[in-house]
């Protein structure tokens, strides 16, 4: 007997399960004793496919990373939200057990500190505004024994139509930077994205400082370092200066002219913009770095308007 309710429970999620024997009126404490089936069976049963399978996704953020654990239903003909997946009632956003997320470091979402740990990710679907969870308890089954009293953080965010159905239930990462990245839900016809930033600046840039004053300073260790400050806008004169070194120390690298132009352009010399692209192309032509010389000439493109 317990062999066919391994079977049965690891082969229909949970919320086909909950469907199916509402449909057909069960009692509560049914569904509560076959709930408790399913969490002692969730390890894969050998030779059965799983009808939701999971997913874990990383993402780099900052100085830290960003895991998410999940299982993925798909529509099957059904309409999800309003039916499948209630309205206004708290959802696992998935399948399974809750989806779990993971930061190595504090991270900020909608304004407020979380500090690192692993949460489980519940959600409250609304026809236009969904309700964001991120709550302490962790490696549970579904939403059956969520207890607000336990929630870290709840916000709301605004949902959105697809255009193309999403089959399968995806979380992704998306509009990554160096201190933000949306976390994006699509099923059906609908996606919701989570804002979430890191503030590792301070560090960076302490990192930053140390490198430069190394007696030898790599390659690497100059290009992450101008790069950075250019996409944060830092110190345009401190940035040349390092920029002239690596070109001296590195002089078969145009990424060096590329970002010399870029710094220049935002100080408004043209005319040093058009010298550094020049030299760039020159660098670029007779090292193998082709690649480099479409980038040049759109930021000479820039400095002529």
């Amino acid at each position: 007997m317990h062999t066919v309710n391994t079977t049965i429970s690891r082969y229909f999620s949970a919320d086909r399960l909950s469907n199916i024997f509402s449909g057909k009126g069960i009692c509560t404490l049914a569904m509560v004793s076959l709930m408790g089936i399913s969490q002692q069976s969730y390890a894969q049963v050998p030779g059965l496919p799983n009808s939701s399978p999971s997913q874990t996704i990383t993402q780099e953020l900052g100085l830290g990373k960003v895991e998410v654990a999940y299982s993925r239903p798909s529509v099957n003909g059904r309409k999800v939200f309003g039916d499948l997946v209630p309205y206004d009632a708290v959802w696992r956003t998935g399948a399974n057990t809750a989806t779990k997320i993971t930061f190595s470091g504090d991270v900020t979402i909608a304004g407020n500190k979380i500090p690192a740990g692993t949460y489980s990710l519940f959600s409250i679907p609304g026809k236009n505004e969904w309700t964001i969870i991120l709550n302490k308890a962790v490696n549970v089954w579904g939403a059956f024994t969520y207890k607000q009293a336990e929630d870290l953080l709840r916000f709301k965010v605004k949902a959105a139509s697809l255009k193309e159905k999403q089959e399968t239930f995806t979380i992704l990462f998306d509009n990554a930077t160096t201190q933000a990245v949306d976390l994006r839900l699509l099923w059906e016809h609908t996606t919701v994205p989570v804002h979430i930033t890191v503030n590792d600046d301070d560090r960076i840039m302490a990192t930053i400082e140390e490198l430069m004053q190394a007696p030898s300073i790599s390659n690497l260790a100059y290009f992450n370092a101008i790069q950075y400050y250019y996409l944060h806008e830092k110190d345009t004169e401190k940035a040349l200066q390092w920029i002239s070194k690596a070109k001296k120390d590195f002089p078969k690298n145009a990424s060096y002219q590329l970002f010399e132009a870029r710094f220049l352009l935002r100080k408004g010399d043209k005319e040093g913009v058009q010298q550094a692209v020049q030299e760039g192309i020159k660098v670029a032509t007779e090292n193998d770095g082709a690649d480099r010389i479409p980038l040049l000439k759109a930021v000479l493109k820039q400095a002529s308007h």
